[in-house]
């Protein structure tokens, strides 16, 4: 992994970044992966116990922490959704691959160059095989309209899953993916016998000087001038938007002092690749004593890729997706000596040792179109698939 940058590690760290320390849990492994994640990070020095301070600094008694950068941190969809007593969902088709994981990084002295990375010859990537047919999943978005019809819930965000057999690096072809433009959490991180790889724009949550704040997207178009109009007058993407934004202020909320949960910014239109998307911004002052264990269990499993009531929701994710989400729809991102930023992992590929693992989905409302929801799932993989090929 050499070369190739961690989530949003800082600017003064890229390029110099190396392994200090690792922490790995999957399912089945017992204690709670969220208490045992915060008690590794403060034992490597960095102040994860308490998030409310205005300005957060390292605890300083242990000499470790002196040339530590931050972490790595990636949390599967599976994981996030046993913190809250949810459903895991199918085994996932990655078995390899943790459900939770920490990369400590220290300061090195030298510059690693990119001659010193892989640059992916002879790679070759198989056709793309989908876990279930375009019918299957305009099947399942019409079984979520019945269970909404019911009242069961309100929306459910619904995820397919695709593999293809590859020979060479997936080092190397998985960072083509950070090209992608929007892709605030660009970057990877590897273990022994798998790679993700991460394009997403999508903020899960962001912890900085006692402050948290999430950036929901909902609501999918086609990066053109009338794409953009269509999205913005559209009431069905207007609505399943607005749903997934008070989720994510009562999600804040448990975590949050009372009476500082805010709308910043509602609706706004943000690009990623050939896709316009509608991102809203939602924040709160971090309640004293709040330590990362305390706000992962509120975030996670994301909202906007679950749905309303999300419990409710988990079971019907549960019950119509083929397989597991594996690297899908979980948190990505960096934990630093003086902030935490999250991404959510959508635009995500995985590889095992023979295969990469793509998934895309969609939020369905009662007014959704399955056939509609199939294109638009189909639209989100596109460009990634089109980098790997």
């Amino acid at each position: 992994m050499r070369g190739h940058h961690p989530p949003v590690v800082p600017k003064s760290c890229r390029g110099y970044a190396v392994e200090r320390a690792r922490f790995s849990w999957r399912l089945g492994d017992p204690g709670d992966p969220a208490a045992l994640l915060e008690d590794f990070l403060a034992g490597q020095g960095l102040p994860v116990v308490d998030l409310s301070a205005a300005t957060v600094s390292a605890p300083g008694h242990d000499a470790r922490s002196h040339d530590i950068c931050g972490a790595a941190v990636y949390l599967s969809a599976a994981a996030g959704a046993t913190l809250i007593g949810g459903p895991p969902g199918r085994p996932s088709p990655v078995p390899g691959l943790p459900d939770c994981v920490a990369i400590v990084y220290a300061h090195g002295r030298d510059l690693i160059t990119e001659s010193e990375i892989s640059t992916g010859n002879g790679w070759d990537l198989g056709p793309w095989r989908p876990s279930w047919t375009d019918a299957d999943h305009a099947a399942a978005v019409a079984e979520v309209r019945d269970a909404i019809a019911r009242g069961d819930v309100y929306q459910v965000n619904v995820v397919g899953h695709a593999a293809a057999e590859y020979s060479g690096d997936p080092v190397a072809a998985l960072a083509r993916i950070a090209a992608v433009p929007g892709a605030h959490y660009a970057g990877l991180v590897a273990g022994d016998g798998w790679v993700i790889g991460c394009a997403s724009p999508e903020t899960l949550v962001e912890v900085r000087d006692g402050r948290m704040l999430t950036r929901p997207i909902k609501g999918t178009g086609p990066a053109t001038a009338e794409g953009r109009t269509e999205l913005l007058a559209s009431a069905k993407e207007r609505a399943e938007h607005i749903m997934i934004v008070d989720l994510e202020r009562n999600d804040l909320a448990h975590v949050a002092s009372i009476g500082s949960v805010r709308v910043d910014e509602l609706f706004a239109l943000r690009r990623w690749g050939d896709l316009w998307q509608a991102e809203s911004t939602v924040s709160a002052a971090v309640r004293p004593g709040t330590g990362l264990a305390a706000l992962l269990r509120a975030v996670c499993p994301p909202g906007s890729v679950t749905g309303a009531p999300k419990l409710a929701a988990l079971a019907q994710i549960a019950m119509l997706e083929p397989v597991g989400r594996g690297a899908g729809m979980g948190a990505f991102g960096w934990v630093g000596r003086d902030h935490i930023d999250l991404g959510l992992t959508i635009r995500t590929v995985a590889a095992d040792r023979h295969r990469l693992h793509l998934w895309a989905g969609g939020g369905i409302t009662w007014g959704s179109d399955p056939i509609a929801e199939v294109a638009e799932a189909a639209a989100k993989a596109a460009p990634i698939r089109a980098l790997l090929a």
